[in-house]
């Protein structure tokens, strides 16, 4: 199969999942390119997961509580072991949107709500899933919406509703924020009962009528008793909206742009990419499925390889599902969900409302020495799957010289696109064993051990960091 073909599949699906195995990009390789955006695009067409496995050797899963990166372990499992990579991805990229975090609510089964709602609305209609998080009882709890009364108003939801989540900053004025959170008011959450011996009990939504304040506003130029759901529908007629939107899925699927603040003096990066989502964002009535098909067809799309530094969510999971050996919800997967957390991103608990600052921003001294530790320990791991399979590969087709199994390693983990400079430290790393041998038990040990010490080293390189 040429690896052209190869490559272009482990590009979409490092941006439109968290990778894949080689065997795997093959397959979807041989059906084409298009027919595998297709099934990305649907995933009602694969199986979804079972939980009774977690359910029953992780039942704290059910009630995690508040104790730092555990919460998100049923989540990691999820992202690991899915047969639907966009639908998990577009999970994460709408956590990072409509950021609500832990810290603040104060129970993980709150913000897991929310994830479920991403799942099962992610790809559908944008403005459907504005208004569900609306009533969203972490979100309403998260930017205080359940403190905004018509005797006193409450700005805080407002405001990131059309800062952060809608139209961005320069689209609307004070008086438009003010008008905007007066229609919100009465949008709250049932009270909780008291603290139970398994947490807290579950948060719902209520729209209280009498804290309302159904007087004439007038928001965007629109006069009337306007309620949230006539504010939300006046955003989707701006068009800010479809922009603001295109460039978060430009940000998070095709290139790393500036940080959201600064989206109002910073022209993006493609105005043409951004021109042809948002085009299509307001054609397909704001149809997000319609949208990323558009996008991952682009010519822009294709030509972005590793324009994008993965995220620390992405390295533990990409890693984890090249390297295999975690579909069991085994003893350590609560552990293992922080990991993404030691590196910056803290899943369940953005740092705030803004979400985690993206692109060069997710490194630093030690997340860069936490990305290395980590996938250097899985990679050098010979007993797992995805490793022992890349061993076999190179054992059954008796690639011996350095030049060779430098370069099939680095096809067989990408296929990464290493410089000249990488390759060449690669080489000199390799070339002090000389060639890899397979004839004898003793050469097999042998080069399968030099083989996961190369693979260490291809993961310490910055090529690997990128997606």
């Amino acid at each position: 199969m040429a690896n052209q073909e190869v490559s272009m599949i482990a590009h979409l699906m490092r941006r439109a999942g968290f990778g894949a195995p080689r065997e795997e990009l093959e397959a979807r390789a041989a059906k084409g390119y298009e027919a595998t955006v297709e099934e990305l695009l649907h995933p009602e067409t694969q199986p979804p997961l079972n939980r009774d496995e977690m359910m029953r050797y992780h039942p704290w899963t059910w009630r995690p509580g508040t104790l730092p990166g555990m919460g998100a372990a049923e989540w990691l499992h999820d992202m690991i072991n899915t047969r639907r990579p966009l639908e998990e991805k577009m999970t994460l990229f709408w956590h990072q949107v409509f950021a609500t975090g832990v810290s603040k609510v104060d129970h993980y089964d709150d913000v897991m709500d929310m994830i479920v709602k991403f799942r099962d609305k992610g790809m559908g209609d944008y403005r459907a899933l504005l208004l569900e998080m609306a009533k969203d009882p972490a979100m309403i709890y998260w930017l205080d919406n359940c403190d905004n009364h018509a005797t006193a108003v409450n700005e805080n939801w407002g405001r990131e509703l059309l800062e952060l989540f809608s139209m961005g900053v320069n689209n609307y004025t004070e008086t438009d924020v003010r008008e905007c959170s007066r229609a919100f008011t009465g949008w709250t959450i049932l009270p909780k009962l008291p603290r139970g011996p398994i947490g807290r009990h579950d948060w719902f939504f209520e729209y209280r009528e009498e804290d309302h304040d159904d007087s004439e506003k007038t928001f965007l130029g629109v006069t009337g008793d306007l309620d949230g759901e006539d504010i939300i529908r006046i955003i989707c007629e701006q068009p800010a909206t479809p922009r603001f939107v295109a460039r978060h899925l430009y940000n998070f699927f095709v290139a790393d742009e500036a940080q959201v603040p600064a989206w109002s003096v910073t022209p993006p990066r493609d105005p043409s990419a951004i021109n042809l989502l948002s085009k299509t964002l307001v054609q397909s009535d704001y149809d997000i499925r319609s949208t990323l098909r558009v996008l991952f067809n682009s010519d822009f799309f294709k030509d972005s390889l590793y324009a994008r530094l993965k995220s620390p969510t992405e390295v533990v999971v990409g890693t984890l599902r090249l390297v295999g050996g975690a579909e069991f919800p085994a003893p350590g997967l609560g552990n293992l969900s922080r990991q993404p957390g030691y590196m910056g991103q803290d899943l369940l608990n953005p740092p705030s409302v803004e979400g985690w600052h993206t692109g060069v921003e997710w490194i630093n001294s030690g997340s860069l020495m936490q990305r290395v530790n980590f996938t250097a320990e899985l990679v050098g791991d010979v007993s797992r799957p995805g490793i022992k399979a890349i061993v076999n590969r190179l054992h059954v087709q008796q690639v011996r010289t350095i030049d060779a199994v430098v370069d099939s390693c680095l096809d067989l983990l990408g296929p990464l696109d290493m410089s000249s400079s990488s390759r060449a430290g690669l080489v000199g790393f390799s070339g002090e064993g000389g060639d890899f041998l397979w004839d004898t038990p003793e050469h097999i040990q042998t080069s399968t051990a030099r083989v996961s010490e190369l693979l260490q080293l291809i993961v310490a390189t910055r090529e690997y960091q990128f997606a």
